[in-house]
């Protein structure tokens, strides 16, 4: 059992300057906890993603931390020039000796997508051609491809990954032919889902992983993320987390407010729904640890990630959410695992 952060970037009410500082010392006490990684989204035009460009600010991670590994989850490929993308991964690579995660997407949004002037019905086309595209990329010395969006002949490529052929790869998962699809490719990955549609996932992932590469190989990363508030008592926590996440559940459907529709995977609008779903957990640290055990034996996922900050959760309360965790949740699931 292995741990990792994701994490929107979303917004509060402090100012931008200090809002990044914030957040890069807070991922500095990843660091030092011995979380595996960080998994950053990218989003455009909202409020929900302030890091817009994940390179930019997963450089600055790669200067502020030693041993924690990071990356985004994920790229959403019809926003980048695939050229350019094997470039900045290539550098961010060896800019953090090695530690980069990269994960690839079509965009969770369809308005950010058209906000680019893409066309969001041909965005999983576009993302289909640019991993194979940038895989490619990553791993050779000159590109050739022709494609539907991009063709390249004979560009030379003078930049290469630290990681060979090229870093670990991760995928969101939200339906078994999604899993089916990433362990055909060996992926990492995660689910946002409930439990029960995770362990549908994971079943899936294992049985088409088994049939393509036996046990020769080490099964890759099957996460499932939650939200996460540890408080030094139930109370303290519960109120810190239903005060913060209506500001993320704002940031969260901006966009769809300004020009309609919704997201593909709705969210509960207060943190006791949240709750209800399943979806996150706010309390001391034996509270968070029973239901996040109940969690990983009912979905059997592997990677276990935590959104710690959201919403106007201060630094002071994050970092002691994070601090509690490592101290007393971490340990007790490693065991839990270990035990199976």
């Amino acid at each position: 059992m292995e741990f990792g952060v994701f994490d929107h970037l979303d917004r509060g009410d402090s100012p931008l300057a200090d809002f990044y500082e914030s957040r890069l010392k807070l991922i500095e006490a990843y660091d030092r906890a011995g979380f595996y990684a960080y998994h950053v989204a990218e989003h455009h035009s909202t409020p929900l993603g302030m890091a817009p460009s994940p390179s930019v600010f997963l450089a600055a991670v790669a200067q502020r931390t030693r041993r924690l590994r990071f990356g985004p989850l994920v790229y959403a490929l019809p926003l980048h020039h695939p050229l350019r993308l094997i470039e900045e991964i290539c550098m961010l690579d060896q800019l953090s000796g090695g530690r980069l995660e990269i994960g690839f997407g079509r965009g969770s949004s369809p308005v950010e997508i058209a906000l680019y002037g893409q066309d969001p019905a041909k965005a999983q086309r576009i993302y289909a051609e640019a991993v194979e595209m940038i895989l490619k990329g990553l791993a050779e010395k000159r590109l050739d491809f022709r494609g539907e969006f991009f063709s390249f002949d004979n560009v030379p490529i003078e930049i290469e990954p630290l990681q060979k052929p090229h870093p670990p790869v991760w995928y969101g998962v939200h339906s078994v032919d999604s899993a089916e699809r990433a362990a055909r490719g060996g992926l990492h990955v995660v689910s946002l889902d409930s439990a029960g549609e995770t362990r549908a996932f994971a079943d899936r992932y294992r049985r088409v992983w088994r049939e393509r590469r036996g046990d020769s190989e080490k099964m890759p990363k099957i996460g499932i993320s939650r939200f996460i508030v540890v408080a030094d008592s139930d109370a303290e926590a519960i109120a810190s987390a239903r005060r913060a996440y209506p500001v993320w559940h704002r940031s969260f459907y901006h966009l769809f407010r300004i020009y309609g529709g919704g997201p593909a995977h709705p969210r509960p609008a207060d943190f006791d729904g949240l709750m209800k779903a399943g979806l996150g957990i706010a309390g001391g640290p034996e509270k968070v640890g029973a239901f996040l055990q109940a969690q990983l034996a009912e979905s059997q996922a592997t990677y276990l990630v935590g959104q710690f900050a959201f919403g106007d959760l201060s630094l002071a309360e994050s970092l002691r959410s994070v601090e509690l965790f490592a101290r007393d949740v971490m340990p007790k699931l490693r065991v839990g695992e270990s035990k199976k």
